[in-house]
């Protein structure tokens, strides 16, 4: 699918991935929603910048944990642009917790984390699939991550989401073909601010990485450009890890 004149959502889409992903897609000629929560700053400057460059962008807000709001921002895009073409269900969230410390694994953890890590993209997908049906095309890419393959991230509660993520992409792939195409992106470690404070983590990995190199957040937003583009594939988890899970 040739992106220019689409219409794509991304969700998180001022921050990290989410950021770079909307200046790839604005510089392939879509229009982009940056939909944001809380981070109304970052995501109306990634629109200045968009249209700067001379690119069509506007910034909306919702939680995606939230349904109601979720369909109140997809049918406020539809209503602007016509449609939903193109959705990046990027919007995470994680909770920093040793994966040994069971009893420090709370109720709530489980909820926040679930609410908008799988429940969110769920949301999101739901509510594009209508106008995606309706023009008898649509792409959607989710982010899940290796440690839904590994079991080993930031907690186990982010970790557990991460695979369900897994699972849901090749649900929604089966449930919404042959019009929408449904991929995953598994990235390893990313140079975003999710590793404010632990730099030296992130730079004590670099030299065992098969690849020597943490991935910038520019890498992965190539990969999700062309999952976005490429018309024979869904079902699809691709790792992006500089050889992290070799």
């Amino acid at each position: 699918m040739n992106v220019r004149d689409k219409v794509a959502l991304v969700t998180g889409g001022g921050t990290g991935i989410g950021r770079a992903t909307s200046f790839a897609l604005a510089e392939r000629g879509a229009i982009v929603a940056v939909n944001y929560s809380r981070s109304m700053a970052e995501a109306e400057e990634t629109v200045r910048l968009i249209g700067e460059a001379g690119g069509r962008a506007i910034a909306v807000q919702a939680n995606v944990a939230e349904d109601r709001e979720v369909r109140a921002m997809v049918d406020r895009i539809a209503s602007e642009f016509g449609t939903v073409d193109l959705l990046v269900n990027n919007a995470s969230i994680t909770r920093h917790i040793p994966l040994d410390d069971l009893e420090a694994v709370t109720a709530d953890a489980w909820d926040a984390l679930y609410d908008v890590n799988v429940k969110g993209m769920f949301y999101c997908a739901r509510a594009v699939a209508p106008y995606m049906k309706r023009s008898k095309q649509g792409a959607i890419v989710n982010l899940g991550s290796i440690a839904g393959q590994t079991g080993y991230g930031s907690s186990l509660p982010y970790a557990v989401s991460k695979a369900a993520v897994h699972a849901l992409t090749l649900s929604l792939a089966r449930a919404l073909a042959p019009e929408i195409r449904v991929n995953g992106v598994a990235p390893g470690a990313v140079a975003t601010r999710w590793w404010a404070g632990r730099e030296d983590s992130m730079n004590r990995l670099s030299p065992h990485l098969p690849l020597q190199r943490i991935a910038a957040p520019e890498d992965i937003a190539r990969f999700i450009c062309a999952a976005l583009e490429q018309e024979a594939m869904t079902g699809q988890i691709v790792t992006v890890d500089a050889g992290q899970t070799l």
